[in-house]
């Protein structure tokens, strides 16, 4: 293949065809990285500022230290990646429920797999996170029923515009009770979405948690030259028992 261009990996799936691809952009000589699920795009390394803006803004909401996290989808790292850069983090799971795309960095095919391979806080869970939030034993197939002081999640592309039907049950009330019930008190959820703040979703995330916040990520889109925006949700649940 062109050094301009290369198909990394192709793997059929349950969900769609699954391809991982690298491009180098003419404009800067920067090897893009691309994850893409049927036609559709499920992340791109030219664009990471809202997927660290997810970690950053969900920890700051965190005034303790020793913390156990865990990210829902692991895609091409780097909200996992900015969670482990910060100092109070003890550990980190990372669910994904394509297991290919976790061969993928465990291969060293992605630029950061081998950082976060190397980082003995992280983990990677090949699993459907939707199904182990809704279920009693929880997130950490180690130890069921285990609480966390923060739960970050990157999957669908918004509440409202899902990868798969089965994951709308998460983003109602009673699917956000069972997540939070995975948390420790005061523990956060935080939520990425590439679509405008939502307004049902925000009166359902302030239903179930004691506070929440909408925060809109605005970073630069160098295909359309103007600027782009993301939104990322915060849910913080109540410091006392429910």
């Amino acid at each position: 293949m062109s050094v301009y261009f290369e198909e990394l990996d192709f793997r059929p799936t349950a969900m769609g065809a699954l391809s991982l691809r690298r491009r180098r952009q003419l404009s800067t000589g920067i090897d893009v990285y691309e994850i893409k699920l049927g036609d559709e795009f499920l992340m791109s390394s030219l664009f990471t500022v809202a997927e660290i803006a997810l970690a950053r803004l969900g920890l700051a909401a965190l005034q303790r230290s020793e913390l156990d996290v865990v990210v829902g989808g692991l895609g091409l790292g780097y909200t996992a990646q900015a969670v482990l850069e910060d100092k109070r983090v003890r550990s980190l799971i990372v669910v994904d429920a394509l297991a290919e795309v976790i061969e993928w960095h465990e291969r060293g095919l992605l630029p950061l797999g081998g950082q976060l391979m190397a980082d003995p806080r992280c983990r990677f869970v090949a699993g459907d996170f939707f199904a182990m939030s809704a279920s009693r034993d929880g997130l950490d197939p180690r130890t069921p029923g285990r609480r966390f002081d923060a739960v970050l999640m990157d999957i669908d592309h918004s509440p409202q515009n899902l990868l798969h039907p089965n994951h709308a049950a998460l983003y109602r009330p009673e699917g956000l009770r069972k997540l939070a019930g995975h948390l420790h008190p005061g523990g956060v959820f935080a939520l990425w979405s590439n679509d405008p703040p939502d307004a049902a979703f925000k009166a359902v995330l302030a239903g179930v948690f004691a506070t929440s916040e909408t925060h809109v990520v605005t970073f630069d889109n160098p295909l359309q030259d103007r600027d782009a925006s993301n939104t990322v949700y915060v849910g913080v649940r109540a410091s006392l028992p429910l």
